[in-house]
């Protein structure tokens, strides 16, 4: 390929990278836009492999970046989907209680979906059995109309596909670091005016080219759900209460968009960032560096680690995941399990600082370069307006025809000829 430029590179071709190079299309008419991907095609990681799940963002704080982009994303992307004939069901979901302590967090859940805008309603244990028949709860429940399913997989796929002219996906191009204000990829190297990190579980690694967020690495956690034979035992989403301490919303059932039901998703701690399978994608150097991360976490107990890791590993054994599930449903007929899905590894941000997991969307500055730090779930339902966000996040400017952002200098990061060793985004 030789010396390529662009106005915007972007390292990542997930949910986020394509809705990055989407909002910079829509603003930027006629910029030149390049998405390094380092796989065959885009979404091929967390953003093929999440649940569809399509959020409504009753979860989370009113004044929390998820709180405003799940609001708005849902209905973006429900939009998008109808717009585009995309496929959708808008089952809508139920979040049960088993204890009075989680009575109290429906409430909490309420009070928030309320502060955030989202439409939620309280219901009893009549009402309950009118809208999902399976799902068992104590006193009340609470009912999400807006919650959906979409394809992810045919979402990134028409985003990809939809781009202008003007915007490429180099695929099996990986990036590799930055050397004299270039950047550095396996196809060769690329001159650019600003350079969007969307790397996904390689995010930290790319920010750290940069000199930014050095306080910060990946925690990977591995989710995996376990599909019903029975596409018929519920007709809607059915969560448990979640601990609002911890960003993982524990098992539950969920139906896609094609109609199917699975339970999941674990949050099993791996070993390395693609740690999917027992060897695949092995990686000596992430396991000895994730492993002395755990390790400490463990002696410590960070965040409640050790119990949180010893939980989620028992998941492997089949009849203890399926428990999980079976308090949150009157009937579910364990012989019609099958096999487990595609597991998928969750990007998890951890402040090295404060041992401490970041639980809000992370976006930090650097020299000509926006990095998305932490675009965990429910960062697929948020993507369209957090790639707005990001974008804004940036200064660009843009004229009728021109993208108004300074020229690549002669010395920029990296400028000592020092590449990115490792990284794989």
């Amino acid at each position: 390929m030789g010396l390529q430029e662009t106005d915007f590179l972007i390292v990542g071709g997930g949910v986020i990278g394509l809705a990055v190079a989407r909002e910079l299309a829509e603003r930027c008419h006629g910029a030149g836009i390049v998405i390094l991907e380092k796989e065959k095609e885009p979404a091929l990681h967390a953003s093929g492999r999440n649940s569809g799940v399509v959020h409504a963002g009753f979860y989370y704080g009113a004044d929390s970046l998820k709180a405003r982009f799940t609001r708005d994303g849902n209905r973006a992307l429900t939009d998008y989907c109808l717009r585009h004939g995309l496929p959708i069901n808008r089952c809508g979901k139920v979040v049960v209680a088993s204890s009075a302590g989680e009575v109290a967090g429906i409430h909490e859940l309420k009070r928030r979906g309320d502060a955030n805008g989202v439409e939620l309603t309280l219901v009893d244990n009549k009402q309950l059995r009118d809208l999902e028949p399976n799902a068992r709860t104590l006193e009340r429940a609470l009912f999400s109309p807006t919650t959906a399913a979409v394809d992810p997989r045919r979402v990134c796929a028409h985003l990809a596909r939809n781009l202008p002219r003007t915007a490429q996906i180099l695929t099996g191009c990986r990036f590799i670091g930055i050397d004299r204000g270039l950047a550095l990829t396996e196809l060769g190297r690329i001159r650019f005016r600003h350079l969007f990190n969307c790397a996904g579980l390689y995010a930290d690694r790319v920010a750290h080219c940069f000199g930014v967020g050095r306080r910060y690495t990946m925690l990977p956690f591995k989710g995996i759900y376990l599909r019903h034979q029975d596409d018929h035992l519920i007709r809607r989403h059915i969560y448990p209460v979640p601990n609002l301490n911890n960003p993982f919303l524990g098992v539950h059932f969920t139906v896609t968009v094609d109609h199917h039901v699975k339970i999941g998703p674990t949050a099993i701690p791996a070993f390395w960032r693609e740690n999917y399978d027992f060897l695949e994608r092995f990686d000596l150097g992430e396991l000895l560096e994730i492993g002395a991360l755990q390790a400490g976490l463990l002696a410590r107990n960070d965040f409640r680690f050790r119990a949180l890791a010893f939980q989620e590993i028992r998941k492997y054994q089949r009849s203890r995941f399926i428990r999980g599930a079976a308090r949150l449903g009157k009937r579910l007929p364990v012989k019609r399990f099958g096999a487990f899905t595609a597991p998928g590894i969750r990007a998890q941000l951890l402040d090295l600082t404060s041992h401490r997991l970041v639980m809000d969307f992370l976006v930090a500055a650097g020299e000509r370069s926006t990095h998305v730090l932490n675009s965990v779930s429910p960062a697929f339902t948020s993507s369209f307006p957090f790639a707005s966000h990001i974008v804004d996040q940036a200064g660009i400017e843009c004229g009728p025809n021109a993208v108004a952002a300074p020229e690549a200098p002669a010395n920029g990061p990296g400028s000592g000829g020092d590449a990115c060793p490792g990284s794989r985004p």
